[in-house]
């Protein structure tokens, strides 16, 4: 079937962001949504994180499910048992592997592109282009690269993800390996990419995913690697989200679930030194600005192995956008949370692009005035339900 020339909107992205953008939008009835993405497969959370333990309670993922009435529609049609099912077995209150909320976003997926109004293109947007009816054309690539097709709306919405970041390491000399954040965050993975032993991994950060990073290499050290050894470098001490009255503090930044019970029983500073975790495990205090960081690498990096970072995340790269023909640089696109669009570098909005997801979240500011990034299924909903009516 060939994709409408003109529709209502064009959703880039099939991971939990864009499923529930197009949720939101089927709910308005606007017309013809082509929804691109290479495999409609829950995005990176399915390929890359079933394995890890989220930091959302179960009730929150349900919440998310059925925000929506096509959602619901999708629900009541799908065979028992089935994902949905399955998460409603599981403790309400407590947090889960994402495997279980990858398989719901995978199966909501499966009953949307089923749909009439919505025209699944598997595939990449290669090009958009504005233009003076305020209608974007965009140009999808499908798997197969002589497949490529153009269609026009008036809505753009991207929800293309983000990467583990990496940074420039402060040293002079080194010879270890770089260990991809992702492979470290699958266990099933982790145990055959580190071959050496005795061995020496370095870790940075301590954000939720590094503190999960710590407790997959401290199970293989007291299991199948027993000669690997951890260097932990990190400028802060372990943060937790606290539950305030009716808020969490550090709601998007501090440490929750298995990640917080982990760093709490074994790598405080007051029971790291004696806790079973400490055997494999040495801190390295980075604090105190860029020499005393720099010092600290060169001391303890020089003997590692191999280097992990789990210092944030990186948008992936975006389509080609432009103007009238013209490029958009990337000055020329500021991300605004607050209707979900964007605007160029004088400030002025640009008409029909959107977006959502970990590479375009909301910005919150809790009661104590700290800004956040609300990154989250949960999140994402919340946020889309307030901005979609805009659109």
């Amino acid at each position: 079937m060939s994709p409408p020339q003109k529709c209502a909107a064009i959703v880039v992205g099939a991971g939990p962001a864009g499923l529930a953008v197009v949720g939101n939008l089927l709910e308005k009835q606007l017309g013809k949504i082509v929804w691109v993405d290479p495999s409609f497969q829950a995005g990176r959370v399915h390929s890359k994180y079933r394995e890890v333990p989220s930091n959302t309670k179960v009730a929150l993922f349900q919440a998310y499910a059925t925000a929506t009435q096509p959602f619901r529609s999708v629900i009541s049609s799908t065979r028992i048992p089935n994902a949905f099912t399955t998460m409603a077995k599981l403790d309400q209150d407590k947090t889960c592997h994402l495997h279980h909320a990858a398989d719901v976003v995978r199966a909501l997926t499966d009953g949307l592109v089923k749909m009439e109004q919505i025209y699944a293109c598997r595939g990449h947007v290669t090009a958009a282009n504005l233009d003076h009816t305020l209608s974007w054309t965009v140009r999808i690539k499908g798997r197969d690269a002589q497949d490529e097709v153009e269609v026009s709306a008036t809505r753009l919405i991207l929800c293309t993800g983000s990467s583990p970041a990496t940074v420039p390491v402060p040293i002079t000399d080194g010879s270890f390996k770089r260990l991809d954040l992702d492979t470290v965050l699958k266990p099933s993975e982790l145990a055959s990419a580190i071959f050496s032993s005795p061995t020496t991994v370095a870790v940075v950060g301590a954000s939720h995913s590094a503190i999960l990073a710590l407790l997959n290499l401290y199970d293989l050290a007291r299991t199948s690697h027993p000669g690997l050894r951890i260097k932990w470098f990190t400028r802060h001490p372990l943060r937790y989200a606290e539950y305030m009255d009716g808020w969490i503090l550090r709601d998007n930044t501090g440490l929750k679930g298995r990640a917080a019970d982990f760093a709490r029983a074994q790598l405080e500073d007051s029971v790291l030194p004696t806790s079973t975790a400490g055997r494999f495990i040495t801190k390295i205090d980075c604090a105190g600005g860029p020499e005393k960081e720099a010092a600290q690498y060169q001391r303890h990096l020089l003997d590692c192995s191999y280097l992990i970072q789990a210092v944030g995340y990186t948008r992936d790269p975006l389509p080609e956008l432009s103007i009238a023909g013209l490029a958009l640089e990337s000055e020329d696109l500021k991300w605004d949370s607050s209707f979900g669009g964007f605007t160029d570098r004088n400030g002025r909005v640009i008409p029909g692009l959107h977006g959502a997801g970990i590479a375009f979240p909301e910005r919150v500011v809790d009661p104590y005035g700290n800004v956040e990034h609300a990154v989250g299924f949960f999140k994402f909903m919340k946020f889309l339900k307030r901005v979609t009516p805009q659109w």
